[in-house]
């Protein structure tokens, strides 16, 4: 039973060696690229990661990775967070459970900050992951490949595109697992954490209004 990561990229230099390193458990890594300038395919390829070249967007860059993976297992991951040591031997626990042949694992959402608003931003979306069932992208996203073919995999979105999966999954098919995923909170920094974590609230809002992710977009950036 093999496990591949699926990574999407985009100008991820300074963020993917620890990425990168922290999956040396995986039996391969495909780094699918969409369109990068600063050296990111350089990195991938001295660590060991197959890398391609997709259209720009999260979900088609996905849905491409997925593709050229070859594993039994399918992890999704972003490219700025770094799963703690451990987390193969419990996705290994996870992927060879045959009641989780149609579930999906997902990774504790954890910030490398030490502020007081990171701990009450992990809180809500432990919460959010438990109780609606909607993890964010961040968490990584763990499933068997038959699993996710059958669901029709990443569609070509623009934004939400993890969203719009774990909808299709379903609440009752989530499962939190325990090893963190430790993402940057770079983002949280440069924008403050309220107005942040209000604009990410906001577009989800948007989404479930039935707004196109190519319009919720622009407010996201």
């Amino acid at each position: 039973m093999t496990l591949s990561a699926v990574i999407p990229t985009l100008n991820a230099a300074r963020v993917l060696a620890p990425t990168l390193s922290a999956m040396g458990a995986a039996d391969e890594i495909v780094v699918a690229d969409g369109g990068s300038s600063d050296g990111t395919l350089d990195i991938a390829r001295r660590l060991a990661a197959t890398a391609l070249t997709a259209p720009r967007g999260r979900g088609v860059q996905l849905a491409a990775g997925a593709q050229a993976a070859r594993g039994d297992w399918l992890l999704f991951l972003h490219a700025d967070t770094v799963l703690a040591a451990g987390w193969r031997k419990e996705a290994q626990t996870f992927m060879t459970d045959a009641s989780n042949a149609e579930r999906a694992g997902v990774f504790r959402f954890a910030l490398d900050d030490q502020a007081p608003e990171a701990r009450r931003l992990e809180k809500a979306v432990a919460w959010r992951t438990r109780v609606l069932g909607l993890p964010y992208g961040d968490q990584g996203l763990l499933m068997a490949r038959p699993f996710y073919e059958g669901l029709g995999g990443f569609r070509p979105l623009p934004l939400m595109e993890d969203v719009d999966l774990v909808r299709r999954i379903g609440r009752s098919r989530i499962v939190p697992l325990a090893t963190e995923a430790v993402t940057s909170a770079e983002r949280w920094r440069r924008d403050g954490w309220h107005r942040r974590s209000a604009r990410n609230l906001a577009c989800l809002s948007l989404y479930f209004a039935g707004v196109p992710p190519r319009l919720i977009q622009r407010l996201y950036g």
